[in-house]
């Protein structure tokens, strides 16, 4: 199995939820650390822009985990 949530050029990603959805005190997910805006905007998006949110959100995850990860 493979951990590439691309799916082709011409489709996007599939969503980073992960069925953990609480906002914290910052305005994030518990679960996929995207913003309420971005939640709500996912399917609006271009791939290309879901991409972009996907990378983003791994950076997120390294800050939250002090670099770890």
């Amino acid at each position: 199995m493979t951990n590439d949530v691309s799916i082709g050029a011409d489709r996007g990603p599939m969503s980073p939820c992960i069925s953990v959805c609480a906002l914290d005190d910052e305005g994030y997910c518990s679960g996929c650390l995207r913003t309420r805006q971005e939640i709500a905007g996912w399917l609006q998006m271009s791939p290309s822009q879901q991409r972009a949110l996907i990378s983003e959100l791994v950076g997120r995850r390294r800050t939250r985990r002090g670099g770890i990860g």
